[in-house]
């Protein structure tokens, strides 16, 4: 454990910065390699671990130098390829691997990235054992300089390990028919290009008339096209699936559902959906255009849970983002809602508290335990899919008592993330919102996990009172911790 027993390398959600640059420069990610490898060995003499990667320009090389260090510390190396986070957690856990390692960074932009460690059982590492690790990983990049990030040998990627976790997801839904929808899906230039075509084809079967591909090479959706039998009731449209390395998340994806919103009103399209870079999450647009976050994906996957007898305890686990207006539905529907820290592993960690069937947040991130040991978002659309099949009702017509209440996030850059409790100018405004708007909003201030930002959220009944708040909250924090 690193000496202050604080977290030096390891964030929410792994390490994550901008590629080739500490701490994801390749003497670091070697030093990763080492201390994986030499934990891992702690229980097995020769530990096999598995590698996925989105579509970013630096995920060969991060791979590879990942690779030749976890080789060189005596374990065994697989590659999975361009494939989900969500793939790689259950890849882990299926196929007999001691470790699986994701190459990401989510939805952040193209010149950043990331490494996620997931165990045998397919859950994500541990803050205690990340933390564990940083000591070694910290000494092994005091004694190793690695210059170029392109000098070891690219992995060798077992592209049929794809084709193991697509069938996977058809499983969890079964019987699921498209027949009659049309989708638009938004791929995000990300994970889900290379795994959402061949899963919409062999979810259509013979039940599809057009597959089309918004950004997809001619030669790709012919074939795919070619291997389909007409059915003039579904339609099926592809969009951003032609990743470059750079336009991952490029205005598109999960961090802007409003583009699908704008191309299933425009197509004339039933719903929509649309994934994040590596496809852990999913938000969706219904036909009038309107997006459909995580907090009423949640309420649609709730009241089906518990018609159903599935939801124990009549309990959802969200976060501290999570919508006053989605824990007002729920309770109509005689379903309660806990609130953990945002962060889906701190979610995961309330449900296993409470035994908890469904639980996620407001940005997409949905968990279906009983299915999955990770957010997924494919999986996630797959639900819903199932749910509009089985019930003949739009996602519109499943969330419409949904009234949200009006919520603003402001985001501020900072260049340390002190405790905040203890700036007085900070505490004066965040006491002054809190006693205006009590009763009748809420105000939640934290640090990104994995951004040099603070998040000042606030929803109110008054929307000219929250976007005042806010923005005192935001300048406070701004005077003190700016850039």
């Amino acid at each position: 454990m690193t000496s202050n027993g604080t977290r030096k390398l390891f964030g929410t959600d792994g390490i994550r910065a901008v590629a080739g640059e500490a701490p994801l420069d390749p003497t670091t990610i070697y030093s990763v390699g080492l201390a994986l490898a030499h934990s891992l060995r702690k229980k097995s003499t020769r530990p096999k671990v598995l590698i996925g990667r989105d579509t970013r320009e630096s995920g060969p090389w991060i791979a590879a130098t990942l690779a030749e260090a976890l080789r060189q510390a005596g374990a065994t190396v697989e590659s999975a390829g361009i494939v989900t986070t969500p793939a790689v957690a259950f890849l882990a856990k299926t196929h007999g691997f001691d470790a699986g390692v994701v190459i990401s960074a989510s939805h952040n932009p193209w010149a950043d990235n990331g490494i996620k460690l997931f165990g045998a059982d397919g859950f994500k590492f541990p803050d205690a054992a990340e933390l564990a690790m940083e000591e070694e990983i910290l000494f092994h990049s005091a004694q190793v300089q690695i210059a170029d990030p392109h000098c070891f040998a690219p992995v060798e990627d077992n592209t049929a390990l794809q084709s193991d976790y697509i069938q996977f997801l058809i499983d969890c839904v079964p019987g699921l028919s498209l027949s009659g929808l049309k989708i638009v899906a938004d791929c995000a230039n990300g994970a889900a290009a290379a795994i959402a075509p061949e899963l919409l084809r062999r979810l259509s079967g013979s039940k599809v008339s057009k597959l089309r591909f918004g950004h997809l090479t001619p030669e790709i959706g012919e074939e795919l096209l070619r291997r389909l039998n007409a059915d003039a009731r579904t339609e099926i449209t592809l969009l951003n699936t032609t990743p470059d390395g750079r336009n991952i998340n490029a205005n598109c994806g999960a961090l802007h559902p409003e583009f699908v919103a704008r191309e299933v009103k425009s197509r004339g399209a039933d719903l929509g959906l649309t994934f994040d870079g590596d496809a852990d999450r999913c938000m969706m647009a219904g036909a009038e255009g309107n997006v459909i976050n995580g907090d009423a994906i949640l309420l649609m996957a709730a009241r089906d849970l518990k018609a159903r007898g599935l939801l124990t305890g009549d309990l959802v686990v969200a976060t501290t983002m999570s919508n006053m207006g989605l824990e007002a539905a729920l309770k109509r529907s005689g379903i309660r809602m806990l609130r953990a820290p945002v962060g889906d592993r701190y979610v995961l960690e309330e449900m296993q508290k409470t035994n908890a069937a469904l639980g996620g947040e407001q940005s997409g991130h949905i968990l279906f335990p009983h299915l999955a040991t990770t957010g997924d978002g494919l999986l996630t659309a797959l639900v819903v899919l199932d749910l509009v099949a089985r019930t003949g009702k739009s996602i519109g017509d499943l969330t419409a008592d949904l009234k949200v209440f009006p919520q603003v996030i402001v985001n501020v850059q900072v260049r340390e993330k002190k405790p905040l409790d203890g700036i007085p100018a900070v505490v004066d405004a965040i006491r002054a919102a809190e006693t205006e708007l009590d009763g009748t909003g809420r105000v939640v201030i934290r640090y990104s996990g994995t951004e040099p930002l603070a998040r000042v959220m606030i929803e109110a009944e008054s929307e000219e009172a929250m976007r005042r708040h806010a923005e005192a909250i935001a300048a406070a924090i701004r005077n003190e911790l700016g850039v």
